[in-house]
């Protein structure tokens, strides 16, 4: 496993993903809409971008299994994002790419403090972080830039902070 940098070959794996119910049944963009038009797309901005980061999780074949993302990053903060592909599930992939990226947004970002959200019916996340022992907080500060009253009352949140 590693992370690297998005390649347009990413594209039709990523599409995979958003296009499986399983996968994006409660999340809040409607990615079943996306098309491999908007998978290119993502892969070039992202290619080209300071106030995101977004990587591809491989697999040793470097085969690309799921997205892990650092977005909104300003002022010594971002908001985490990760999806994988079903097939990528439970076997190591999503809790190997969240660990890579905050380390990374700590030590090459500048970063103090890294937040993100999920949907309360999105069960598996919210198993998945709490099974990782990642804390529960407020919406943080940030958040309240880019997320309406509702969302922030909405969903649960979670923040990692650089212990230096």
């Amino acid at each position: 496993m590693k992370l690297r940098k998005l390649k347009t070959e990413d594209a039709p794996l990523m599409l995979e993903w958003m296009h499986d119910d399983f996968v994006i049944h409660d999340m809040k963009t409607n990615f079943a809409t996306k098309s491999l038009d908007d998978c290119l797309s993502f892969i070039k901005v992202a290619q080209n971008t300071t106030k995101n980061l977004h990587l591809a999780i491989v697999d040793d074949g470097d085969t690309y299994m799921g997205t892990v993302s650092l977005k909104n990053i300003r002022e010594g903060a971002a908001e985490f994002a990760i999806t994988v592909r079903k097939c990528a599930m439970g076997k190591g992939f999503a809790k190997y790419g969240m660990q890579q990226i905050i380390e990374k947004g700590f030590t090459d970002c500048g970063l103090q403090n890294i937040y993100w959200c999920v949907a309360p019916e999105n069960k598996r996340a919210v198993r998945f972080y709490n099974k990782n022992n990642y804390k529960r907080c407020k919406a943080p500060a940030e958040a309240q830039r880019n997320y309406a009253v509702e969302e922030i009352e909405h969903y649960v949140w979670y923040e990692v902070k650089h212990v230096k």
